[in-house]
């Protein structure tokens, strides 16, 4: 078969004809340094060859790009680039090759994400479990992580602080006070914690 045209398409690709069909689309650089022009013969393992190693070096450009803006962790940056830039198997493929060249570390990204979930963003266990996992972090480091933050005094203070700034009315209205309780729930506060830190403002 004969690669008759190679025209360009917008984000680095370029469409490829075959024998003056419509092909596929592949990344240009991938085609430059290939040598392959038109007026080629191709096989059909050259051609497939194109198409992964197009794919490859598409998910890796990829990666690097979001890296540029902040941290991921490797299922967050697997499913961004599997999404949007190339398929499944080459995102999981440059990933990986992030993790070896130390560009991911699931480890430090999960401890510096529950040290702002937990302190900047005042969040409870729950919500701060929720939040990790759906970052992919390992389920080990979560548990470590929630006993490490595990401070029922603190939440209580934490709970106490959130309603005398936001929910200040919530001990002579039932309704801003039900408004509160769900607010507390969903930042990730058990029904426990969010009842000792009311508890600790009624009594004083």
């Amino acid at each position: 078969m004969e690669l008759t045209a190679a025209e360009p398409r917008r984000k680095g690709l370029v469409q490829l004809y075959i024998d003056g069909e419509p092909a596929v689309k592949i990344d240009n650089e991938v085609l430059l340094l290939s040598r392959i022009k038109p007026g080629d013969e191709l096989t059909d393992e050259e051609l497939h060859r194109l198409i992964l190693d197009s794919d490859a070096h598409r998910a890796k450009e990829k990666a690097l790009y979001l890296l540029e803006y902040r941290d991921h962790t490797k299922k967050e940056l697997t499913e961004k680039i599997a999404r949007t830039a190339a398929s499944r198997e080459a995102a999981e493929a440059a990933v990986d090759r992030m993790e070896e060249l130390g560009l991911i570390d699931d480890d430090s990204y999960g401890r510096r994400y529950a040290r702002e979930l937990f302190v900047r963003k005042k969040y409870g266990p729950l919500r701060v479990r929720q939040e990790l996992r759906q970052k992919g972090i390992d389920p080990e480091l979560i548990s470590e992580l929630l006993e490490e933050y595990d401070d029922p005094e603190a939440f209580t203070e934490r709970i106490g602080e959130i309603l005398e700034r936001k929910y200040s009315g919530w001990q002579e209205d039932e309704k801003v006070k039900r408004r509160a309780f769900s607010a507390l729930q969903r930042m990730g506060y058990s029904y426990e914690h969010i009842r000792e830190g009311m508890r600790g403002l009624s009594d004083s």
